[in-house]
């Protein structure tokens, strides 16, 4: 290609959806470079628009995305125009795109994607670099809610860690830090201690933070951080707690003792203890904002909204016949969730359980946790660019097993061969579980529900 038909194509207007997402998924390779420089620019070249938006920053290890679906409903059960900036997606790019819990209209994305090409181009042929994927896609969010939708509240979720993360470009009116675990250490820090100050960075000065870190060093580091920016710090264990009432597939409830006020009895259909956890975290953040803000939440809103909130590929039950659950365990805490839900929540004669996982996990101890309560376990691959393999995830297993774990490993690279052997190996009273990668989630998700393809990524 000359020159002269590469700027051609750099000028020219994107005139489809397709093209819109092609555009931006393009700029993957430019990766996730952490720092605010280039969306800085971005969106000083759009006139700041960030400013005009009230946000809700989440940032966790895992949760994130649960309690961002347990805000999102209940602010739109109290009346709110909400938006709902989240990632991955599970089945259609739009999804990072919420409004009042609908997709972003293809044609409006495609009218913003044209605002930002310029300005993307322009900042790609300075010093700075392109901006990233995730940069363009965050930068587009703050365009639509800015400029289209005008929600009161964004519930606004962090890509990775959160001090240089892109979307800490904003400041909130509350932030909230989930947990801190064992994810993207590559790129975080060798240690919890560095990964809980990534996550701390999104705590701004004189914003509340709310946070459910609980291993006593980290809450020093979140207590430390809040104190050096003046923030009011909102603790699970000490300013809020719940108690777990009762616990069923499709139903936990329990009750909730903030600093402001207790609530007898609330009720979830997300299953998992970690599930309380966040509904608590995202109870608390809204009993902050009444506080600060004058929020009016009303009790049965608030009810309805925890009982009716949704997120999918989290211990999302896809099928009853067979029993198909899917729960995108990716890191070891995740996997250790996913075992204490199938072992207080699930009843089953026999488990039958299909991985897939990307490259750059922290494998070994997600193993460790899955191999003591599976009877078959299938080996497979994302559909993803940097996938690990299913023969070395297979030799990771064999040599992790002990002697007395007598479950059978198949090892099958395709995942939808694999999704056949699961489905077909899960009787009537067994129960087949898909875990891994969010990737592999959202294709098996598609496949069982809607029989297509999904698109899937960040």
């Amino acid at each position: 290609m000359n020159d002269n038909h590469k700027q051609e194509v750099q000028g020219a207007e994107l005139r489809t959806y397709a093209e819109a997402v092609d555009w931006i998924n393009g700029l993957i390779p430019f990766g996730i470079r952490p720092g605010l420089e280039r969306i800085a620019k971005l969106l000083e070249l759009v006139g700041n628009p960030q400013r005009r938006l009230k946000f809700i920053h989440i940032a966790g290890t895992n949760g994130k995305g649960s309690t961002c679906a347990f805000l999102t409903s209940i602010l739109i059960k109290s009346g709110y125009d909400v938006g709902t900036f989240t990632s991955p997606y599970i089945t259609k790019f739009t999804n990072r795109f919420q409004y009042n819990g609908e997709d972003i209209e293809e044609e409006t994305l495609l009218a913003l994607a044209n605002e930002l090409k310029p300005f993307v181009e322009e900042i790609s042929a300075t010093e700075l670099g392109s901006p990233t994927m995730f940069e363009v896609a965050t930068s587009l969010a703050i365009l639509f809610y800015a400029k289209v939708k005008f929600p009161d509240y964004v519930v606004w979720e962090t890509g990775l860690g959160g001090r240089l993360d892109v979307t800490n470009i904003v400041t909130p009116v509350i932030s909230v830090i989930t947990n801190v675990g064992h994810d993207h250490m590559d790129r975080l820090g060798g240690t919890l201690t560095e990964v809980a100050k990534e996550k701390a960075g999104i705590i701004k000065a004189g914003v509340p933070v709310v946070s459910a870190v609980t291993q006593p060093e980290l809450v020093e580091v979140m207590k430390q951080t809040a104190a050096d920016k003046k923030s009011t710090l909102y603790l699970l264990g000490e300013q809020f707690k719940f108690n777990s009432l009762s616990v069923q597939e499709d139903e936990q409830s329990f009750s909730f003792e903030g600093l402001f006020r207790p609530i007898e009895k609330l009720t979830i259909s997300l299953n998992g203890a970690h599930q309380m956890t966040n509904a608590a975290v995202a109870v608390m953040t809204l009993e902050v904002l009444r506080q600060y803000y004058a929020l009016i939440v009303d009790d049965d809103a608030l009810e309805e909204g925890l009982r009716l909130a949704a997120w999918p590929g989290r211990l999302e039950m896809v099928s009853r016949t067979p029993r198909i659950l899917l729960d995108g365990a990716h890191n070891p805490e995740g996997a250790e969730t996913l075992v204490s839900a199938l072992q207080t929540t699930y009843r089953y004669d026999r488990l039958h359980l299909m991985m897939g996982m990307l490259e750059n996990k922290n494998h070994s101890d997600v193993i460790k946790h899955i191999l003591p309560i599976v009877d078959t376990l299938i080996v497979t691959e994302p559909d993803f660019r940097n996938k690990c393999e299913a023969g070395s995830l297979a030799d990771l297993i064999r040599s992790e097993r002990s002697e007395s774990q007598t479950f059978e490993l198949i090892v099958e690279p395709d995942w939808r061969a694999a999704l056949d052997k699961l489905q077909q190996l899960t009787g009537d009273d067994d129960l087949g579980v898909v875990s891994g990668s969010l990737y592999l989630i959202a294709d098996v998700r598609s496949r069982i529900l809607y029989n297509s393809e999904s698109e899937k990524g960040w």
